[in-house]
């Protein structure tokens, strides 16, 4: 049985800084169709709706276990679909760093719409991750 660490203020912003890096200069892409049960498996029967290119600095600097992406330039969809869910990889373009579930709002990743056709403009109206401390 493993046991529960509770994080300090500074355990948790390094936790979140490191996960942070690894986005840096990496991609967003959109799917639709059922998330994965987790980032280590294989994607199935979901659509590649729109990829989206972080910064070199892809997040601000944790605070309280929190980081906020930074700006992300938006980017034409290269199909039709609800986007359900967004596979974050490394810059690399192949390493996963994590799958996070879509939103129009009150999601850890919100878009304009989720609602996503082919040629129209994606983009992200806000992308913040959390590092639980408990």
């Amino acid at each position: 049985m493993s046991a529960i660490a509770n994080l300090s203020d500074t355990a948790a912003n390094a936790e979140a800084n490191a996960l942070a890096a690894l986005c840096n200069g990496g991609s967003i892409r959109f799917y639709s169709g059922p998330q994965p049960i987790n980032a280590n498996t294989a994607l199935a029967g979901n659509t590649l709706l729109a990829t989206l290119t972080f910064g070199s600095t892809a997040f601000a600097a944790a605070s309280g276990g929190v980081i906020v992406a930074n700006a992300i330039t938006p980017a034409a969809a290269v199909a039709t679909g609800s986007a359900t869910f967004a596979r974050v990889l490394k810059s690399d373009g192949t390493t996963v760093v994590m799958d996070v579930p879509v939103a129009t709002i009150g999601g850890g990743l919100n878009l304009s719409t989720t609602a996503i056709v082919t040629g129209a403009t994606v983009s992200i109206s806000s992308f913040s991750l959390t590092v639980t401390e408990t």
